[in-house]
């Protein structure tokens, strides 16, 4: 006699699919109280401002995606795009080098320390976030470097390409940046949802152990996805340049803090084995419209932000743990019932 498991569902959302749906949720919730409250809110122009605004935090969150659900943590993020911010804007004004070698430079340097910081943490053994942590301090003191003030990016080419803007329509329009954000977004999508290196990143990320008894390669995933957010930091921080046309060793600040923040609303596991990059988007975009929210309240302090995200990290943590807890208790009733089954036919 042969079961068939049917998937847990909730209000007939497969479970594995309720945080995202959730976040979803959440998202037009808060823009429909928006439109109703305040004027000239619920427009599409709005929507695509928050895409502008967080197009660089999208980019990085993307990349720290692939860490989270490989088990791992990155808190080196930030400090790279403000490296990178730092490195672009020295070479193009004050060394005069064109924006294109630079912008490949940066990304070089930003894979590299990934790659770096991917094998120390494999073949040394060390936890991802005294590893990261370590890497945050490099790169944070390597801005201070090159300096300490903020410095000014007057190419005409770079300048260009970031004050370009797309029109979608009547009084709808994006940034080049955004652009961008949406085909790493679409890569990115393909390749955790996908391919080999996708299927590998879910299986070490659930356990690395089963991961090696399958033959998968471990070392190489794991580098891989350390490699792949140092890639997605050094371009959020070319986005964040071509958005404030300066280099600051100081930007960034807790960017890394925002984009676990982002990975985890969007519905990931901070243990790993469990996530999806439309709810990563989700989570960047439920962060920018409370702060597009509290910019048309005006009489809010910036910091209602900060508290706003962490009763969300509070929320989801908790439904994350319940989906857990409910998923363990079915497969113990499961396996109670499998054992009764046998107990019964041999009797």
């Amino acid at each position: 006699m042969t079961t068939t498991t049917v998937p847990a569902r909730h209000f007939g959302v497969p479970r594995k699919y309720v945080p995202v749906a959730v976040t979803a949720c959440l998202f037009v919730a808060m823009f429909l109280i928006g439109g109703f409250r305040y004027e000239s809110f619920a427009t599409g122009q709005v929507i695509l401002n928050v895409f502008i605004d967080n197009a660089f935090l999208l980019v990085v969150a993307v990349g720290m995606t692939f860490v989270i659900v490989s088990g791992g943590i990155d808190l080196s993020v930030g400090s790279v795009v403000a490296l990178t911010t730092m490195v672009s804007a020295t070479l193009m004004t004050d060394h005069g080098w064109s924006p294109w070698p630079v912008m490949l430079l940066v990304l070089v340097m930003g894979s590299v320390l990934g790659y770096a910081m991917g094998a120390i943490i494999h073949y040394f053994e060390i936890q991802p976030f005294i590893v990261t942590l370590a890497g945050m301090f490099l790169a944070r003191g390597l801005c201070y470097t090159i300096g300490t003030d903020s410095i000014s990016i007057t190419d005409p080419t770079f300048t260009a390409l970031a004050q370009t803007r797309i029109d979608l329509g009547p009084e709808l329009g994006i940034s080049p940046s955004v652009v961008i954000a949406a085909v790493v977004v679409l890569v990115a999508g393909y390749v955790l949802h996908y391919t080999r290196l996708g299927r590998s990143v879910y299986a070490v990320g659930g356990d690395e152990n089963s991961a090696l008894l399958m033959g998968i390669a471990v070392a190489r995933t794991k580098i891989a996805v350390y490699t792949i957010s140092g890639l997605c930091s050094a371009l959020g921080g070319i986005l964040l340049s071509f958005y404030m046309l300066s280099g600051n060793g100081s930007r960034a600040v807790g960017m890394e803090l925002d984009a676990i923040a982002a990975v985890v609303i969007g519905g990931a596991v901070l243990t790993g084995g469990s996530g999806y990059l439309v709810g990563t988007v989700l989570g960047v975009l439920v962060l920018g419209l409370t702060q597009t929210i509290l910019s048309f309240e005006g009489t809010l302090s910036s910091w209602w932000t900060r508290i706003v995200i962490g009763l969300l990290l509070l929320a989801f943590i908790l439904l994350q743990r319940l989906i857990s807890a409910g998923r363990a208790t079915k497969l113990l009733r499961q396996n109670i019932a499998l054992r009764t089954s046998a107990l019964l036919r041999r009797t």
